[in-house]
């Protein structure tokens, strides 16, 4: 089983027991000392001081630790000597209450036969004549990335004898720096810690279990990490379902860029949860060049495409969000895959939010790839929202503001059942362009109409139905007090006329509550986020999500995030 490892940055001892006991309450097998700063000399104070703290706090834990003083050149805040933290290292092994392991870097460990043999002569191994217990974590950590002697390292360390565990932390700057520690993982000779750090790197934390890595480390708090893109105790429990993780575990995530704010992890882990489906869904960083639109599609393919041919990994989905929506379409063009299904709203709008790959069901190594989906949930969403509000679409008019993705799937999916949209957007040549596109790919053509208009004659046009497809009103966006559309200006619209936010943060944008304080009815963008992913859920395993449940988890932490 991999463990789950607090670590604490000490510099109090009292402090770290609570932080301690509260890991242990919060179900943390381990705790890492980080004894930096307490072991620091303090006015003088002598090595038999420094040390007696040290001692006392791994007497009193709580819990097993690894007790670690990181010197500053290997992004720790140790400054001083290097003998009298090799001299600690010798005092916890041999003490009456020693730690579970010492952490030791592997740069440190090689830099002279002297220091070899006083740590050894602390730690457990085949050829120890004393009575300890302590054992060794070799490491090696490198903040700007891969090390290029990355596997000599590895060999090194194996080579030790008195080497007990392999730790090598980088950070990752790609998805694909997660599958080389994966494969790491499942090439081990030893018991092995192998993790990304960044926000690239989160998913090779979340997925240690999967590939037997001997523990993950994780924050109490999210102010207290140690590392970048360390996850707390509480999201890899109780959002990422990390007990659960076995090797068999299907993989799903959110490709996009960035990702870290997304709702997604929240619903599809707790319907997983929900209806026993062995799957864990996490975050999938792909990163986009604004300048170079081909580069950001080849690192799209590359991913995706090197997801897919990891067996052991059992990648089976993805929901897909900016800026790689329209990559996501162009997926299987090209020989990238030979068996793959586009739906009808991915043909017309070249833009897709869902890709599902199907499995043999074979042996667990030896799966293949039997073809891959490429869905827009989003056009599912919207058209099934406005079906249920207006009714039959035939004949209805329907304004869509912006010119994006959002926009896109809406004018599609209502035009082709057929209502007449009209796209307004602040450069009208981007709501010319967007028009053309759709009738471009209108294989069929349309049962309605599409046309552009100049987002001036908004406030005095009269439809069915507007629909905001912009970020205006968003929290944390660029104009979050913004409306969208200008209700106040407009003339009064009949009470039956429908308001239609694609924001979904805050729940009630500045449009909607406007469009309220007047009477008309209103769609909120929880409503098509969950409908949405509640395609994709039924799409990725092959039930319905539970009744209620997407859409109370979103409102319920969208009402927190807005009180705090």
């Amino acid at each position: 089983m991999t463990m789950i490892c607090v670590p604490i940055m000490v510099e109090e001892a009292n402090a770290a027991l609570l932080d301690a006991s509260l890991a242990q309450a919060k179900g943390a097998e381990l705790v890492e000392f980080r004894v930096d700063l307490l072991f620091e000399d303090r006015d003088g104070e002598s090595l038999e001081v420094r040390t007696a703290r040290v001692l006392d706090l791994v007497k009193e834990s709580p819990l097993p630790c690894i007790v670690t003083c990181r010197p500053h050149w290997e992004g720790g805040e140790y400054h001083g000597d290097d003998d009298e933290r090799i001299s600690l290292y010798e005092a916890l092994g041999t003490s009456d209450h020693p730690p579970a392991y010492i952490d030791v870097e592997l740069a440190t460990y090689t830099r002279s036969a002297n220091i070899r043999q006083k740590v050894n002569l602390a730690v457990d191994h085949p050829k120890q004549h004393r009575k300890v217990t302590t054992r060794l974590i070799l490491s090696s950590h490198d903040f700007e990335g891969r090390p290029s002697d990355l596997t000599r390292k590895i060999i090194a360390m194996n080579d030790e004898p008195a080497c007990a565990v392999v730790k090598i932390a980088y950070r990752a700057r790609s998805i694909r720096d997660n599958l080389e520690l994966f494969e790491i993982l499942r090439d081990r000779q030893k018991p092995m810690i192998a993790l990304g750090m960044g926000e690239f790197g989160t998913m090779s934390r979340i997925l240690a279990p999967k590939f037997g890595g001997l523990l993950t480390f994780a924050s109490l708090r999210s102010e207290s990490t140690t590392a970048p893109g360390q996850p707390t105790i509480d999201e890899l429990l109780n959002l990422y379902r990390f007990r659960s993780i076995t090797p068999t575990t299907k993989v799903y995530g959110i490709i996009g860029w960035p990702v870290t704010q997304s709702m997604s992890p929240l619903v599809h882990n707790a319907g997983f949860e929900a209806i026993g489906w062995d799957g864990v869904y996490v975050p999938m960083p792909v990163a986009a060049d604004t300048n170079d639109a081909e580069a950001s599609q080849t690192s799209f393919n590359v991913t995706v495409s090197q997801m897919i041919e990891d067996k052991p990994l059992v990648f089976c989905g993805a929901s897909v969000t900016i800026p790689h929506k329209e990559h996501a379409a162009t997926l299987a063009i090209g020989g990238l895959l030979n068996h793959s299904y586009r739906d009808d709203p991915v043909k017309r709008i070249g833009a897709a939010n869902t890709i599902t790959q199907w499995w043999s069901e074979i042996e667990h190594d030896h799966r293949m790839c039997d073809g891959i989906s490429l869905v827009n949930s989003d056009a599912l969403a919207i058209r099934d929202l406005l079906q249920h509000t207006l009714g039959d679409l035939n004949g209805k008019k329907i304004a869509l503001v912006g010119a994006g993705g959002v926009s896109k799937a809406a004018a599609s999916c209502a035009a082709r059942d057929g209502a007449n949209v009209i796209v307004l957007n602040r450069t009208f040549s981007r709501a010319q362009e967007l028009t053309e596109q759709l009738l471009s790919h209108s294989e069929d053509g349309y049962l309605g109409t599409v046309q552009a208009m100049n987002i001036e004659k908004l406030p005095s046009l009269i439809a069915d139905a507007f629909i905001n497809c912009t970020p205006v009103g968003m929290t944390g966006g660029p104009d979050p007090d913004g409306l969208s559309i200008p209700i106040p200006d407009m003339p009064p619209l009949p009470p039956e006329t429908v308001f239609f936010d694609t924001v979904y943060n805050p729940i009630e944008t500045p449009m909607l509550k406007a469009a309220k304080e007047r009477g008309y009815r209103t769609i909120d963008g929880v409503q098509m986020f969950v409908k949405q992913a509640e395609a994709q859920f039924e799409l990725w395993t092959g039930q319905s999500a539970p009744e209620g449940l997407f859409d109370g988890l979103v409102r319920k932490k969208l009402s927190v995030e807005a009180s705090d």
